[in-house]
């Protein structure tokens, strides 16, 4: 299987990935010259982390009847003060909310997205350390 993404510039800093028919807004802050208006492409990194361990959960879970009310995902990276900048490590915080909500169910849905399923993370353990921690509310 191969995809592509098609990414046009659009002036100054900006560009717009075109991602599976949805399109993606990319600039850099005006710190670095640009207008702030889109994502930073490193971060997008991480939302695609979030995403994909995200979905995998969910289906998980789904698949093993637990009712989750509020699942939000949190990841810091710690990255390199010198050129290139790099991510060097990855730590992803999964908040779940729900009611009769198993632990025992919640780790056994992060492992299987952590060990198997998600494409995402699999990629960047090979370049770094990515841990993660579950917290119930």
């Amino acid at each position: 299987m191969t995809h592509t993404v098609e990414t046009s510039w659009k002036g100054n800093m900006q560009f717009d990935a075109l991602v599976s028919g949805h399109h993606v807004m990319m600039d850099a802050s005006t710190e670095f010259g640009g207008e702030n208006a889109g994502c930073p492409p490193k971060q997008l990194l991480l939302a695609a982390l979030t995403g994909c361990t995200g979905m995998d959960v969910v289906e998980i879970l789904k698949k093993m009847r637990v009712k989750v009310d509020k699942f939000d995902l949190e990841v810091k990276a710690d990255a390199t003060d010198s050129d290139p900048k790099v991510y060097t490590k990855m730590h992803l915080i999964y908040k779940l909310q729900g009611t009769d909500i198993s632990l025992d169910k919640v780790k056994k849905a992060v492992a299987l997205s952590q060990e198997k399923y998600c494409g995402v993370s699999a990629m960047l353990r090979k370049a770094m350390e990515v841990t993660y921690e579950i917290q119930l509310g």
